[in-house]
């Protein structure tokens, strides 16, 4: 399957705004009253993988959308997609 090059930009933007918006997320979570009892507690834990999957995802979107620019600019300029 191709990817358009629109799409392909979406989902390139979508895991960068994924990197800008999570850490920032989690410094603001690690510094609020609730994160720490005594050590982490479990509104810090839930946050930290809310974080951590949000990223993972984020990575993985937006590799997909750097690979669908690659293979649309190669299939633009007549070579092949791999």
């Amino acid at each position: 399957m191709r990817l358009t090059r629109r799409v392909s930009v979406f989902l390139t933007g979508f895991g960068v705004w994924s990197w800008i918006i999570w850490p920032t997320f989690l410094k603001n979570i690690w510094a609020d009253d609730r994160s720490w009892q005594h050590g982490p507690t479990a509104f810090f834990g839930v946050h930290l993988v809310l974080t951590v999957v949000s990223l993972a995802l984020g990575t993985a979107i937006g590799w997909l959308g750097i690979r669908g620019w690659r293979g649309a600019r190669s299939a633009s300029l007549g070579g092949q997609h791999g």
